[in-house]
């Protein structure tokens, strides 16, 4: 029976596509970044060895002593690995290269697949009173992927506007049905996201088209346009609603957290 004394839980979203360079860290961490600013309380979580998530809060690879690699393999506390931001009510529990061995540490773990889940759910948790868990995925589907979407209960797609785009979706919906039926039957996809969409562009039109038409109310209304401020601002250590607060990056990522929380608040009603 679960702990009824306990509070809700936040809401665990897996950020998640296969392929590289699709904007998938850049929505991580400017959604969070945009969520907090309607009052949010947000958790990013780096299973990502790369630690682009990290990188672009802030974290220097100096200050990642305690990362989600000792919270999945060394079962670490969570006050332990997780660290502030320099923005208020945005915390972190960064990556380092050491998880790119996680995947053959783990896997005479017999509950490899639940690990992250487990320690997201510590009691702990409830003394950061998070709204939001957002887990920056590595891009592939591995070990550590398959612990974000056993641990969340949404995927959340980045979908670059460009050729061949929804071809790769296919193997990851595949993925997030296995899940479903092996580990975590309330999975859902929380949508899909267009990113780098250039309005000029016939070819970024043809992919939102195309979509919409086949993934329906799943593809969020919102776009996230090709913008030279949200590429700049990792390079700053910062999301661009900090590095530039009026740019139209800035402006979409906080209309995709507006969109977000209103399809929340209609499932919650």
């Amino acid at each position: 029976m679960p702990d009824l004394s306990r509070p809700r839980g936040p809401r665990i979203i897996a950020v998640a596509n296969q392929k590289g360079g699709v904007g998938k860290t850049t929505t991580a961490i400017n959604l969070a970044a945009a969520l907090v600013e309607t009052g949010k309380r947000v958790l990013v979580v780096d299973i990502d060895p790369q630690g682009n998530a990290s990188t672009g809060l802030g974290i220097e690879p100096s200050e990642r002593d305690m990362t989600t690699y000792e919270l999945l393999v060394e079962d670490l506390p969570l006050d332990e690995v997780i660290q502030p931001t320099k923005i208020d009510g945005l915390s972190i529990i960064p990556a380092t290269v050491d998880l790119s061995s996680a995947d053959i540490e783990l896997m005479s773990n017999e509950k490899r697949s639940f690990l992250l889940h487990d320690a997201l759910r510590q009691p702990a948790m409830d003394g950061f009173n998070l709204d939001y868990v957002l887990i920056d995925c590595p891009p592939s589907l591995n070990l550590l992927t398959v612990n974000a979407m056993v641990a969340a209960h949404s995927v959340l797609v980045p979908l670059q506007s460009e050729f061949f785009a929804l071809e790769g979706l296919s193997q990851l919906m595949l993925t997030i049905r296995e899940v479903r039926q092996t580990a975590n039957p309330n999975l859902r996809i929380e949508g899909v996201i267009l990113t780098m969409y250039d309005r000029r562009n016939n070819l970024s039109q043809q992919v939102e088209q195309d979509a919409r038409e086949y993934l329906g109310d799943l593809v969020f209304k919102t776009v996230i346009p090709r913008n030279v401020r949200v590429s700049e601002a990792p390079s700053y250590a910062m999301p661009v609603l900090s590095y530039d607060t009026g740019s139209q990056g800035a402006i979409a990522y906080r209309a995709l957290a507006r969109e977000m929380i209103g399809k929340h608040e209609k499932i919650a009603a």
